[in-house]
Parts: C-alpha cells; structure tokens; sequence
C-alpha cells in the first residue's frame, strides 16, 4: 500500500487501534514501539505519545480529534489534518488497523 492510498484510507469517521503484532514502552515522555512481525522500532514524543494512548483501545478518528481539541491549542483543520497524517505513518509501518462503518 502506498502513502497516498494509506491517507485516503483514513477517514475522520474511521476506526483505528494499535495492532497485537508490536510492543510499546514509555520511556519518559516518549513511547517506543516494536513492530514484532518487521524488528522496526518507531518513536513517538509529544501529541502522538497521547494518540497512542488513546488508539490502545479501538477509537473513531472524530473521537480521538475531539480529545485533542480539548487538551491541546490547536486549529479542528490542523489538528484533523496532522492526525491523519499521523494515523496514516503508523498505518503504513503496520502498527494500526483502520475499519471504516458501513450503511447498509
């Protein structure tokens, strides 16, 4: 999957959670996560240490930008625009899962 197709995957009324195939540690205000099934580590420092608080657990893009907006100074266009970029890094090095609803 190439980047561009990751970000048009992201909706904000996507579903996103972190993998079972990685391994996260916070190491002081900065996580570190293992990709088990690539031997990649990836950092995350900042607003994504949060983000990846919240993506433990399954979560809706919208939900996880209103958490955002609440406990961060930041633009609803910016902060949605810097999330899905976000989601989209993490989703092409294969530490998140996306799943989009469907209307029947």
């Amino acid at each position: 999957m190439n980047l561009q197709q990751v970000e048009q995957a992201i909706l904000e009324s996507s579903t996103v959670a972190a993998t079972a195939g990685q391994i996260s540690s916070d190491l002081g205000g900065e996580t570190v996560i293992l990709n088990i099934n690539t031997g990649v580590y990836h950092s995350l420092s900042n607003v994504g240490v949060r983000i990846w608080e919240l993506i433990q657990q399954p979560k809706a893009v919208s939900d996880i930008k209103e958490v955002l907006l609440q406990e961060y100074d930041v633009e609803p266009s910016v902060c949605l625009n810097d999330l899905v970029a976000l989601l989209s890094n993490l989703l092409a090095a294969g530490l998140i899962e996306v799943s989009h609803e469907t209307t029947a």
